[in-house]
Formats: structure tokens, C-alpha cells, sequence
């Protein structure tokens, strides 16, 4: 049947909560206690449309996936359609709507983007107040996250001279697979909240560049629409935030096998939500710009709004916190024949373990400072790896994100050992700010300054990057602020 507006809007209380999405009609009751952000903003939309905050969070099959077809009540009937078009075409631009609609047309032409610093300051300007908090947010005094990028201005270069590099090729492979830089995207969720095509537009320009995209558990594009958007011989590999039910895991390592990704970067730094305070802030900063008038403090009974989450924190409510060496290493290769890479590892003594366990790969990652404040620097594990165990490095592959900014950064890094290195938030920030041009004008700024350092260093390939070229200080540069 199709429903009428009148029908649905009693549907507004937690014993029965009804909501509209693309002009159909949903009732989630029972999954009220489910959802991983609470009951609260689910009842906020209850009995009313909710497709404006819905879209830029949840992939399209999410409402298939996890709610039973019976709760699918079917769609709007014409009237109330109609009725939600003309609400939303006559709905009043938001205070944040009208300062990015303003920022877009200011944005200065591609031409002019320089480096990595430049799409940041662009994307600060020009996305909305809850992309921007959401991405840069970093846990507690977000010490872990400037000091990832500041950790690589302890290492210097020792230069040679004389050598023939007017040849100069950055290319490499991870896992066997090329990629045209020792780059890949590292796992990062939710691209849409900065632009409506989000990690479509990663997808496209990361083929175009032969670039390897590690594709989020909680991105929000589906996996299938993902692989769907990828060139034909274009490699993806898949970030996997493990469920705490094990047949619900297997059975999402099954599908992302079966959709053609060629890897699994089991996430192990994030099993429980972090304090990431920029990101728990926002709704309230969005409110005060709208209404001009913050809340002041009235004695009495203060009601606790909110999980204190954030957007960040609901995304992990169900990941498995009971992941151990023993146990969910074999379990994951009894269910996949991929090549395995643990995405989070801190400290030597880990790196150890895995190349124990035998797993393919390990991601040196304080998962860019989002988790465990004063978590070390990944540069300074894998100095530490490449001083007192240079032998792990021979029996899998190491990489490195946090904090990369230049294409120095890259070069230190293999110097002392990765194979290649993760990027996060400048993917984020650069599809944000230009959609896929803005990708690929990151792609290739990294291009330029890996094979300018490159050709300065004497170093003619990745392969000639080795770790006498680098020597790490006692001292640092006087740093500039870069926004």
C-alpha cells in the first residue's frame, strides 16, 4: 500500500517508530536498541522524513541489509511525495549551507594548488561544519596526531651526488600488485558527508592514476557500488572493522572476496570509540552558529544529551573487542584465501607477532592520532623495527600511514623500510574540496615532489631508497604553521 503523511506521523514514539527515506517507509522499532549511534537520533525523525541525514552516513543497501523485509512498508503515495518535494525545495538554507555555497564559488582554480597543505586550507573553507569536524578530529588533545606529521622532521637525508637520474621511476608493487607510487588510499569512512559522489570520486581518480584504494568498512558507498565505479583491472582492497559475530563477519569477508577486492586490512587499533571531542562538539557548534544564542548553564536537573560518541564513535558500537593473536588470525585465513595486513600496529613487539602469525602485511597506524593519545608516531616504529629487527622486513610487507604530508615524507619511509605508505584525510580533504579533480591533483603534487626528492636524493628508483640515505637528529627544524 502506499502511505499518506496523516498515517505515518503517530509513528513518532519508541514503542512504534516509523521514518521516511527516499519517499518509502520504514518501520524501526526493534532496531532502535541496535543502532550503533542510539535510539536518540532515530527518534529525533520519527514518524517524519529523515533522508536528509540518513543519505550521507549509510550506504544504499544498508537499510536491506539490516532491516527484515517485513519492516519495509512500502512507499509514499503521490500526495505526501509531492508535499515532501515542494518542503524541500522551499526549506531554508542552513547558516552552514549558505557559507559553503559561498566558500565554492570562491575556491581558487587547481592551478594554484601547490601541495597537500593548500587542498586543506581549500576543503577547511568549503565543506560543511560536521565533514570538517568529523575528518579532522583527533582523540583527546589530538597530541598523537600533530606529532605523526612533526615525527618525520627528525629524519634527515644524506644525499649523494654524481648519479644518474634523469630516469626516474616511483612506481612499486604492494601485495604484487603495481601501483604507479608507493601510495595507496588508506581506509577512511564517510567521503560523502564533503561531497555527494565521496568515495566514487576517490575510486575514479585513484584508477585513472593506476593507484591502490583501500575501501572503508563504514564507507558510505556500498562495497558493490564501490567495486561497480573501479576501472576493470583496477585494484581495491578492503579496511575490515570485524563484527563481533563471527557468521556475520565471515559472511561480509565472503562478499567483499566475491566483489573482486584483493586484500583484507584487518583493523586492530580501534576496538573501542575514542574521545575525538572536535567530532562530539559539532552538533552543538552547528546549533549555536544557527540559532546565535549558546545555552547557558540553569541550576537544577541537567538532562545527559547524547551518547558522547560523536559520528566516529557509533560507527565501531559492534566491532569485536575480543580480537586475539590465538584466535582471530586463523580464523580469518579459515575464511578467506586473501592476503591478510593487520592495519593498526604499534610497537615493535607487535610488528614481531605478525610476522609470527604470518600474516601478508602490517600497517604501522595510530589510525592518524583518532585513537590512543600519545600512541608513538608510526615514522618512529618503523625506525625502531628497521634498527633492532631489520629481518621482519624480509618476511612481509611493512607500511606506514599518519601523518604523511609530502612526498619526502614518502621517501623517508621507504628509505628506512615500508613498502609504501597510507593516506587518509588528504584524500578526504582534496575530493571535499574539487570532487575527483581535486584527487587527482593530490595524486600528482605527490608525484612531483616524490620524484623531485628522489632525483635530489640520487635515488633513481624505490629501489635505490635505502636506509644510509636517511639519518635521524636529536634536533628539529623550526616549523612553520601550515594553516
Amino acid at each position: 500500500m502506499a502511505w499518506t503523511l496523516a498515517q505515518i506521523e503517530p509513528h513518532s514514539t519508541p514503542s512504534s517508530c516509523w521514518v521516511i527515506i527516499q519517499n518509502h517507509v520504514y518501520d524501526v522499532t526493534e532496531f532502535l536498541a541496535e543502532h550503533p549511534g542510539g535510539a536518540a537520533i532515530i527518534l529525533k525523525y520519527a514518524g517524519r522524513d529523515a533522508t536528509q541525514v540518513y543519505e550521507p552516513i549509510h550506504p544504499k543497501d544498508t537499510l536491506q541489509k539490516h532491516l527484515p523485509s517485513s519492516k519495509h512498508l512500502g512507499p509514499l503515495d503521490v500526495t505526501a511525495t509531492s508535499t515532501l518535494a515542494q518542503a524541500r525545495d522551499s526549506q531554508q538554507k542552513t547558516k552552514d549551507e549558505l557559507r559553503v555555497e559561498a566558500a565554492k564559488g570562491n575556491r581558487p582554480p587547481l592551478s594554484r594548488i601547490l601541495s597537500l597543505a593548500d587542498l586543506e586550507a581549500v576543503a577547511k573553507a568549503t565543506i560543511p561544519h560536521k565533514a570538517w569536524s568529523y575528518y579532522s578530529s583527533a582523540s583527546d588533545d589530538e597530541i598523537s596526531f600533530r606529532e605523526n606529521e612533526r615525527a618525520f622532521s627528525r629524519f634527515f637525508f644524506r644525499a649523494r651526488v654524481l648519479r644518474a637520474v634523469s630516469w626516474c621511476d616511483p612506481s612499486t608493487t604492494i601485495l604484487g600488485y603495481k601501483s604507479s607510487l608507493p601510495v595507496f588510499v588508506s581506509g577512511a569512512a564517510l567521503a560523502k558527508l564533503a561531497h555527494p559522489l565521496g568515495e566514487l570520486n576517490i575510486t575514479r581518480a585513484s584508477g585513472a592514476a593506476s593507484i591502490i584504494q583501500m575501501v572503508s568498512s563504514n564507507s558510505s558507498f556500498s562495497a558493490p557500488e564501490i567495486a561497480a565505479a573501479a576501472l576493470p583491472s583496477q585494484v581495491l582492497f578492503f579496511q575490515l572493522y570485524k563484527h563481533r559475530n563471527d557468521a556475520i563477519a565471515a559472511q561480509r569477508v565472503r562478499d567483499i572476496e566475491n566483489l573482486g577486492y584483493k586484500a583484507i586490512f584487518l583493523t586492530v587499533d580501534a576496538v573501542v570509540p575514542s574521545n575525538r571531542e572536535r567530532d562530539i562538539r559539532s552538533p552543538w557548534e552547528l546549533e549555536d552558529i544557527e540559532t546565535g544564542v549558546p545555552p547557558v548553564y540553569e541550576e537544577g536537573p541537567e538532562a545527559q544529551d547524547g551518547s558522547g560518541l560523536g559520528t566516529a564513535g557509533a560507527l565501531i558500537m559492534n566491532d569485536d573487542r575480543d580480537m586475539t593473536w590465538e584466535k582471530t588470525i586463523p580464523w580469518l585465513r579459515s575464511v578467506t584465501r586473501l592476503p591478510i595486513v593487520l592495519k593498526g600496529v604499534q610497537c615493535v613487539e607487535d610488528a614481531l607477532l605478525a610476522a609470527q602469525a604470518g600474516v601478508d602485511g602490517i600497517l604501522l597506524s595510530n589510525h592518524g592520532g583518532r585513537q590512543l593519545e600519545y600512541a608513538l608516531p608510526p615514522m618512529e616504529v618503523l625506525y625502531r623495527l628497521r634498527k633492532d629487527h631489520p629481518e621482519v622486513f624480509s618476511k612481509l610487507e611493512v607500511y606506514l600511514d599518519g601523518g604523511v604530508r609530502r612526498g619526502t615524507d614518502i621517501i623517508k619511509a621507504l628509505c628506512l623500510g615500508a613498502k609504501a605508505v597510507g593516506l587518509g584525510r588528504p584524500f578526504l580533504y582534496a575530493q571535499g574540496a574539487y570532487g575527483e579533480a581535486g584527487v587527482t591533483k593530490l595524486i600528482r603534487i605527490l608525484e612531483r615532489e616524490m620524484t623531485t626528492g628522489m632525483r635530489l636524493l640520487g635515488a633513481s628508483t624505490t629501489h635505490d631508497l635505502t636506509p644510509d640515505l636517511v639519518e635521524r637528529v636529536d634536533w628539529q627544524p623550526q616549523l612553520r604553521s601550515k594553516l
